[in-house]
């Protein structure tokens, strides 16, 4: 930014900010402060800027908009970072463009590795299906291809993938997925869901070295460029690196942001005892930790185990619902509920273990159904140990009935809103629920009225970028991208209400407000500039503020470099 000042004789802070809209996200109602202070990583004064105190540098915003730094509440950093070294399917049109891309990719893969693609939706595309393993295979016949789509949930193999992977006709089907099969069933057709891809997937060899390091250093900068000081990856597990990936970022002390994990329920015990050596290899002076600036021994080197995570439903297509789909998604038949992922005993057994510790429970989840058994699984704890400030996550909580949502307000569950899945999925949502429930889903202005937090989500890579204004802008405005048609109307939230779904509500589901979300003093000084307010912007160009600048704990770890004018 421009408008440093000389060097102050006896400076009290290190950096002061003046002259814009410094939005301190601290209640209910918008409030500004004319300046605000940093000290040694913290905020040291928030106010009138005659009482503000002399610093070493004062950053005049000339009208720019300063806010706390964005809190990711649902993402997953490490899987992006490793997607941006696979191919990039986004936007494919059709299936002749998707192999084009995957064979392009192919000639940069190194030996032993296998050839992956991210980001494509059937839906769009000109043949309505995923490719089958036939076509894959002209990828290549002797290396594993595998594609994922933009969900998640969703993918397809070649054979070379299936063969080394063990998987073949006679496999069965992971209870919550299934191998799609050929006419007759006597062949694999390529196409994989929930579960069963997850089965393939976590068989991908191990990214190392300077892939493991860039896989990290390539998350963070694509978060903090999107204005995010706290990033999250809910979801570890799902490679079998994961874990290596992120001892790695802790012994090299790579990340400049801090990153909130989540361990897949299957992994749990090898991620606590990887967690246990890295403190022990600390203690015995192994690793360098470095000093935090407000003393949060839950972070060792930026990362923190936070929590656990499991997969209850499927995503739009595979929710889980009481009531059955409006219209059935291609290749189902009959009565279709969508899918149960894991049994009730799982799942309470889980809150046995942990609902009396620090491991934050978190359940993805988009239908009514899945929402019941979370409930079913928190209540059962509540009655053997009683109530406790746990704040379990609703992932997503695509459809929540007016019942669930007053029994989360009893257990202080905290919804995480998809808003990004609006434009992309929003006029899908409506066919394959129905109108009445795509009306009341992504309940946050209901959340609103009744006084309860909540949080947006971007669920990046599922979402192709990890912007937060983006996912602001979904949560004010709700606007299908292919018909332009609002969905939803009554649950839009104001800009304001948006902005604390990813700042001060944000900070309290992963149990961190008292040093994150708002700009008061003493908490860190985890900041974001704007070229734009959000509140006193049109409400659909939200998604076009940039992010001029990211601080986290007072030193700049993004700066948008200006485009040169021709």
């Amino acid at each position: 930014m421009s408008g440093t000042s000389p060097l102050a004789a006896s400076p009290v802070a290190d950096t002061l900010y003046v002259n814009g809209d410094i939005l301190l996200m601290a209640g209910k109602e918008p409030a500004y402060a004319e300046a605000l202070a940093v000290k040694d990583g913290k905020i040291s004064f928030v106010g009138a800027r005659a009482d503000a105190p002399k610093a070493a540098q004062t950053v005049d915003l000339g009208g720019k908009t300063l806010l706390p730094g964005f809190i990711d509440s649902h993402g997953h950093m490490v899987a992006y970072g490793k997607n941006l070294i696979d191919a990039d399917l986004v936007g494919t049109p059709d299936i002749p463009d998707l192999l084009a891309r995957m064979r392009a990719h192919a000639r940069t893969v190194p030996a032993g590795a296998w050839i992956v693609g991210f980001g494509y939706s059937a839906k769009n595309m000109k043949e309505n299906r995923t490719p089958t393993v036939g076509e894959l295979d002209t990828v290549s016949t002797t290396t594993p291809v595998m594609i994922v789509d933009s969900s998640g949930h969703l993918g397809a193999g070649n054979s070379a993938l299936f063969a080394i992977a063990g998987v073949g006709p006679s496999t069965a089907d992971p209870v919550g997925g299934t191998f799609s099969r050929q006419a007759g069933g006597k062949a694999l057709a390529g196409p994989m869901e929930e579960t069963a891809l997850n089965l393939v997937r976590e068989k991908r060899p191990a990214f190392e070295g300077q892939m493991a390091d860039n896989v990290i250093l390539g998350g963070a900068k694509a978060w903090a460029s999107m204005g995010q000081t706290s990033a999250q990856d809910c979801g570890i597990g799902l490679g079998s690196d994961d874990m290596a990936i992120l001892r790695n970022a802790i012994s090299k002390n790579l990340l400049p942001i801090d990153l909130y994990v989540c361990a897949k329920d299957s992994i749990i015990d090898p991620m606590l005892a990887q967690a246990n050596a890295v403190r022990v290899d600390a203690t015995a002076g192994k690793v360098r930790l470095a000093t935090r600036v407000d003393g949060d021994t839950r972070y060792i080197n930026r990362v923190r185990m936070g929590g656990i995570k499991f997969w209850l439903d499927g995503s739009v297509d595979t929710a889980w619902f009481t009531q059955p789909f409006t219209n059935n998604p291609p290749g189902k038949t009959g009565v279709y509920l969508g899918y149960e992922q894991i049994p009730d005993e799982v799942l309470n057994a889980a809150f046995d273990r942990f609902w009396n510790t620090d491991i934050q429970i978190n359940m993805h989840m988009n239908g009514d159904a899945a929402a019941d058994q979370a409930l079913r699984a928190i209540e059962k704890a509540v009655k053997k140990y009683g109530m406790r400030d746990h704040r379990p996550v609703f992932i997503h909580a695509s459809y929540l009935r007016p019942d669930q949502i007053e029994k989360m307000r009893t257990y202080g569950a905290v919804p995480s809103f998809l808003t990004a899945s609006i434009p992309p999925a929003g006029d899908a949502v409506v066919y394959l629920w129905g109108p009445e429930r795509a009306a009341t889903s992504l309940a946050a202005a209901t959340f609103v009225r009744e006084g309860l937090p909540f949080t947006f989500s971007h669920d990046a890579p599922v979402s192709p970028s990890p912007s937060i204004l983006a996912i602001v802008d979904a949560g004010v405005n709700r606007i299908a991208a292919r018909s332009g048609r609002v969905i939803g109307p009554d649950q839009r939230v104001s800009p304001y209400q948006a902005l604390r779904a990813v700042t001060a509500y944000g900070a309290y589901q992963i149990h961190e407000e008292t040093t994150k979300g708002t700009l008061e003093v003493g908490k860190l000084a985890d900041l974001v500039i704007l070229d734009a307010n959000p509140l006193r912007v049109t409400p659909t160009s939200i998604k076009s503020i940039k992010v001029l600048e990211t601080i986290k704990e007072g030193v700049t770890v993004f700066r948008l470099v200006p485009t040169p004018v021709p």
